[in-house]
């Protein structure tokens, strides 16, 4: 049985999202990344970068990164269409989640949630959370030009739909407003049946 170790809340609610999509039997594991649970010997065995989410497959091998994880899932499965399938529709599908990945989580919201890691003054603190948020509101807005009007990212709901997703989330529960097309998108996520599984299981409550 696979092992998916997460955090509630964090970026590993789009891998989740995506495990309950394709309704896949997994134990699942709460790593609390505030305890220090990643930091602990057990955990660093399994994946030594320290980080969530972590899927530990089938045979007992450990998969990281979400893109890699999501990529997995998408090949793994195919019958469950979350990638194009052609050479063009899967690379724009990749591109936009890598850009939601490393941009908007990795270089944007990271400087809000843990301004530290880029300024070790504490008094450079509201500068940099202040960077974060004009990267998220740039790359928000470069998305929501490329986001179709109504429907998902590219027609069919894809693993890049579980990554914009969880920035959409962040952004909904940090007052980020979001762009109309981003928050058509967020709704329409918001009405999936995994999706609502997956935040009362992660303990937020819906409207």
């Amino acid at each position: 049985m696979m092992k998916l170790y997460f955090t509630p809340g964090a970026c590993s609610i789009g891998i989740h999202i995506l495990l309950e999509e394709l309704d896949l039997v997994f134990e699942a594991y709460v790593i609390n990344l505030m305890a220090g649970d990643q930091l602990k010997p057990e955990f660093l065995a399994i994946n030594p970068k320290a980080t969530i989410p972590t899927l530990v497959r089938d045979d007992n091998t450990a998969l990281t990164e979400f893109q890699a994880i999501a990529y997995w899932l998408a090949r793994r499965y195919p019958k469950a269409s979350l990638l194009p399938g052609d050479a063009d529709g899967d690379a724009q599908v990749i591109e936009l989640m890598d850009f939601v990945v490393g941009t908007i989580h990795g270089q944007g919201f990271i400087r809000i949630f843990v301004p530290e890691k880029f300024s070790p003054n504490a008094s450079d603190s509201e500068y940099t959370k202040a960077q974060g948020l004009k990267i998220v509101q740039q790359a928000l807005a470069i998305v929501n030009d490329q986001l179709p009007a109504e429907g998902y990212a590219f027609g069919n709901f894809s693993i890049a739909d579980a990554a914009l997703f969880y920035v959409e989330f962040w952004a909904d529960k940090a007052g980020i407003e979001l762009p109309d097309n981003c928050q058509k998108h967020y709704r329409l996520m918001l009405s999936r049946p995994a999706v609502r599984r997956v935040l009362m299981e992660e303990g937020y409550r819906l409207e």
